[in-house]
């Protein structure tokens, strides 16, 4: 069979990503239950008939108006197994499964990104995370943001000079847990403006956006001119929020220096020097509330939690926000040891990392990750005003998914004709 480019057409996938093609596939052979594709570079993947099944494209397996799944295997008759499976003139792989005897198609970019059979770690993270003490990163990674909001809110999100440095600090706050913009308009609602173009902001009792300075009858230490130690915010929810976002409007204070410490760089070091305090930190569970005024939060969790893998989640570390321990009997003394470790491990200079900020600046960070501290300033000196506001892990991720998106479909797009005439012609 022989097509021309113009009404050359691959297999739908089951999402709305794009797939560059960068390698085709050689051959195919199968059995019942396993499907084996060979592809030109050399590279063996290898397919179970039941997933193949459930991950098709057609209208029995997904709803085409939503790409949401609609498909119960239950309901099939039996198992799915391969009767048959060949690669069609396109390059697609065409599967015919039993006991349907129904034919699929496969679009070849899709199954290689998606290879199962070939990963090394199934749920690697988006950015490889990098730990650091203030010795290895003596300030945040900091990129310069001038200009970036000066086509006012009607900037679209595909340009391409928003979307490279959205890319970098995307990028900067998934690896090292922080990054700084820098040189960003000093009016106030500046931050929501950027926010926004992540994903949409987390509310909570302080607002959807909050004003850090000093102000009188407080309902934080934040909201004073004292010194903050080091310490996560809202450890007292449930789910205490994947990332903040700090923009500076006004410094001009005598003080008042911001200090990051890596929480999971601290966190390696008390397990590599004192194991047992990091095991105490993991199991016991703390009390954290904010017993304020009009509100009453209280979680209990552990200090330091991990995943099943050992890997660390997150970090519940602020003194000022723990309640009494009530934990068994037995444990309270080995808790507080541990805790007594970790808070003479947390003065310690190698981990601090300090800076000033100058209006204009923002710095992003991860929540449950990042140890934010300040020193005390003189508030009659001079005026310090940040606003501040609270984002789940979640929008970074999936922003940095579709800048990555929209680079694969701008790359799908420029696929070269020839090579499509060529492929098609074989």
């Amino acid at each position: 069979m022989t097509s021309t480019a113009t009404d050359y057409r691959l297999p739908l996938t089951p999402d709305y990503d794009a797939w560059p093609i960068e390698v085709w596939p050689a051959r195919v052979s199968h059995d019942e239950r396993v499907l084996e594709l060979h592809w030109q570079d050399g590279r063996v993947s290898h397919y179970h008939s039941v997933w193949l099944r459930e991950n098709a494209a057609d209208e029995s397996t997904v709803n085409p108006a939503t790409r949401e799944r609609i498909l119960d295997l239950s309901s099939l008759g039996g198992w799915p197994t391969i009767s048959a499976a060949r690669l069609d003139d396109h390059g697609a792989l065409s599967v015919t499964f039993a006991p349907e005897n129904r034919t699929l198609h496969f679009h070849p970019g899709w199954l290689r990104a998606n290879d199962y059979s070939n990963l090394e770690q199934p749920d690697a993270p988006l950015v490889p995370v990098t730990t650091w003490t203030g010795k290895d990163m003596a300030e945040p990674i900091s990129l310069d943001a001038s200009g970036w909001l000066s086509h006012t809110d009607t900037h679209t999100k595909d340009d391409p000079q928003f979307e490279a440095l959205l890319e970098s600090a995307l990028k900067a706050v998934l690896g090292h847990g922080l990054v700084r913009l820098r040189n960003l308009p000093t009016e106030p609602g500046t931050l929501a403006r950027i926010a926004e173009r992540i994903g949409p902001m987390r509310d909570t009792n302080f607002g959807t956006l909050f004003d850090v300075k000093a102000k009188p009858d407080p309902d934080s230490n934040a909201y004073t001119s004292i010194a903050l130690p080091f310490h996560v915010d809202l450890p007292t929810r449930e789910y205490q929020p994947g990332l903040q976002f700090l923009h500076c409007l006004e410094n001009s204070v005598e003080g008042g220096q911001a200090v990051m410490a890596d929480g999971f760089a601290i966190a390696e070091t008390l397990r590599d020097e004192h194991p047992e305090a990091f095991a105490t930190l993991t199991r016991v569970h703390w009390c954290y509330a904010n017993t304020a005024k009009v509100t009453d939060y209280v979680w209990f969790d552990p200090m330091i939690k991990l995943d099943d893998r050992g890997r660390l989640v997150e970090v519940r570390i602020a003194d000022f926000l723990r309640g009494p321990l009530m934990a068994p009997f037995d444990d309270i003394e080995p808790a507080y040891d541990a805790l007594m470790q970790l808070q003479r491990m947390l003065k310690e200079p190698r981990f601090a990392q300090r800076f000033t900020y100058h209006p204009g600046d923002l710095v992003i960070f991860d929540n449950r990750r990042l140890l934010h501290a300040r020193d005390a300033f003189e508030g009659s000196s001079g005026r310090r005003w940040l606003q501040g506001c609270y984002m789940e892990r979640d929008e970074i991720r999936s922003r940095l998914r579709m800048l990555w998106r929209a680079e694969r479909q701008r790359r799908v797009e420029a696929f070269d004709q020839s090579h499509q005439e060529a492929v098609v012609e074989q």
